[in-house]
Parts: structure tokens; C-alpha cells; sequence
């Protein structure tokens, strides 16, 4: 999928978010249809720690945010999204830029919007990794999603 002129507007906007800026990170990469987000993390004076890696609070600032957006926009106005917890594992330190890639199938949604049907509310687990350019996982973050309908 492209990215429109709306999401680039829609992502840079994300970018100089206070909250968002402030981690480091950048998305560089917005679909059209909100499936896809890719996230760079470089390594720079704003997010490298006293031994020279990057940041752990960094690391988790980068993807913190991503899943909740995706889905809110996914499910729209008539759903309630909210982050309800979070892990991440350090598997070796970030000495180089980091890169994230966030996707959710149509499918996925669609699998909450029929299980919402059903029950009152959800939680949904999703994993992403922080991985250099050779493809070197150095943090996998799980977050855990709460769901319901409005009422």
C-alpha cells in the first residue's frame, strides 16, 4: 500500500508531537489505509544512554503508542482502544539505528469487531521487534490492547 499526501501530513504531524518527539524516534512510513507503520530509531546525542547505546526509555518510546493508534483508526469512533500494559525484552544493545514494522490484517479486525459482538470487551497481545539493518532483533516489546464498544 502507498502512502497519500493525508497520512505524510498525518505523520509528520505524529513526528512533532511532543510526546512522540520527544522519544527520538521518527515514522517513516504511514499506509493509506492505517495496516502499516514503519518506525526508525536512530542512534543520536538525543538517544544514547551513558554507555553509548540507545536508550532503553527510547527503545519503548519509539513503539509505545503505534498499536493503539493503528486499531483506533481501524475500528473508528463507535470503539474504545486503550493500552493496558506492556513488556519489553532487551536482547542485545542498540549501537546503530533501530527499525520497527507494525501491521495489522484486515483479518485482525475484522476478528475483533465479530469477537466485540459476542462479549463485552477484549484484550489482544501484539509483539513487535526493534531490529537494526541487518536484521538483528535488539528488543522485542508485547503489548497488551483492551477493546470494547461504546456505548
Amino acid at each position: 500500500m502507498h502512502e497519500s499526501i493525508k497520512t505524510k501530513l498525518l505523520r509528520w504531524r505524529f513526528n512533532f508531537f511532543p510526546a512522540y518527539w520527544g522519544s527520538g524516534a521518527k515514522i517513516t512510513y504511514l499506509a493509506d489505509d492505517w495496516r502499516e507503520v514503519r518506525v526508525k530509531l536512530p542512534l543520536t546525542w538525543r538517544t544514547r544512554n551513558y554507555v553509548g547505546t540507545i536508550y532503553g526509555g527510547s527503545m519503548y518510546g519509539a513503539v509505545d503508542p503505534i498499536y493503539m493508534v493503528i486499531l483506533i483508526r481501524l475500528l473508528g469512533p463507535t470503539y474504545v482502544v486503550w493500552d493496558k500494559s506492556a513488556t519489553i525484552s532487551f536482547k542485545c544493545p542498540g549501537r546503530s539505528d533501530l527499525f520497527a514494522c507494525f501491521k495489522v490484517e484486515v483479518e485482525e479486525s475484522e476478528a475483533i469487531k465479530a469477537e466485540l459482538c459476542e462479549r463485552e470487551s477484549l484484550e489482544r497481545s501484539y509483539y513487535v521487534d526493534l531490529v537494526d539493518e541487518k536484521g538483528v532483533v535488539h528488543a522485542t516489546v508485547e503489548k497488551i490492547i483492551y477493546i470494547r464498544r461504546k456505548e
